[in-house]
């Protein structure tokens, strides 16, 4: 059963969240890479008697230093309140990442805001975790005010898959490539984009496919193609089966990046109602067809594929 998490967004956190495990990081889609570090954090909330917190920042901080870096998300915030909440954390810091945070001196993180309004037991961090002005801090600087600050730095060793780190540029790097099956192996789930659903222009409608459409905004773009897909709409728990096509509609000279979804047996007005839409598997890559007729043709043969 989910409970209900506490969610903050600066640091003066309750009395009853200092002394706890706080893991710190990006946490982007919460794969397996990530959910092994929460089940270690389980394990020391057992042994510690502790709470578990996340201090996470939005916008991710790659994404606020380049305004070109458009698509990159894995997950939305929403998303990652909900796996978080889903993975049982009793707390989470989600801190505005701006001009002014960023400008913020590694040595004084430390002491003022883990040190002094935080107050941890435990800080779990990755390896590679950089914080501060210009990222000068790194984990070595965050285990030698251990016992000036009173917290104990934990560094898991990363999961790895085949060889690889799970982590989220992986899975980004897949989903570009089209290899579905692998980032979900990764996520541990199926990928998701969640979005609103907006009028389009009705040309699925138009050839005898009706679209969902949703503007992706700054997920991740996978590899533009048509997908074997299953949504459903929010606080609803029933998936309706389909098919999707994420992508440029080059056939009809689309500039703008969308996601087009044809639920099967379903009728009704999806407009401006938010949808989950979970990618099932990768049919075939997005391509450009002489005319309406070829398309049409093109779909029925997707459609089979996606049914099966």
């Amino acid at each position: 059963m989910v409970k209900l998490t506490k969610i903050y967004k600066n640091f003066s956190i309750d009395n009853r969240h200092k002394n706890a495990i706080i893991l710190v990081g990006n946490f982007d889609g919460i794969h397996k890479g990530h959910q092994k570090l929460f089940l270690l954090a389980k394990k020391y909330k057992k042994k510690y008697l502790s709470k578990i917190g996340v201090l996470t920042f939005e916008p991710i901080p790659k994404m606020f230093f380049n305004k070109k870096l458009k698509n990159f998300r894995i997950s939305r915030l929403e998303q990652k309140i909900s796996h978080l909440k889903y993975l049982n954390v009793d707390f989470m810091i989600i801190k505005k990442f701006d001009r002014k945070f960023s400008k913020i001196k590694s040595i004084t993180f430390i002491k003022e805001i883990l040190g002094k309004k935080l107050k941890p037991k435990f800080i779990f961090v990755s390896n590679n975790f950089r914080f501060g002005n210009k990222r000068e801090g790194n984990v070595e600087q965050l285990i030698k005010f251990e016992k000036v600050c009173g917290y104990k730095v934990v560094k898991p060793q990363p999961l790895l898959t085949n060889k690889k780190v799970a982590s989220s540029s992986l899975i980004r790097v897949l989903l570009q490539k089209g290899k579905l099956e692998k980032a979900n192996k990764i996520l541990n789930r199926n990928w998701s984009i969640y979005g609103k659903v907006q009028k389009g222009k009705r040309l699925g409608k138009k050839i005898g496919f009706p679209t969902a459409n949703i503007d992706i905004k700054d997920y991740i773009l996978a590899c533009p193609g048509v997908y074997a897909v299953r949504a459903k709409k929010v606080n609803e728990n029933n998936y309706l089966k389909g098919i999707a096509n994420l992508g440029y509609r080059p056939t009809f000279n689309g500039k703008k990046i969308l996601l087009e979804v044809h639920l099967f047996n379903f009728s009704g007005n999806l407009y401006n109602k938010y949808l989950t839409v979970e990618f099932k598997k990768f049919i075939r890559k997005e391509k450009k067809f002489k005319n309406i007729k070829q398309l049409r043709k093109q779909i029925k043969t997707d459609l089979l594929k996606a049914k099966n």
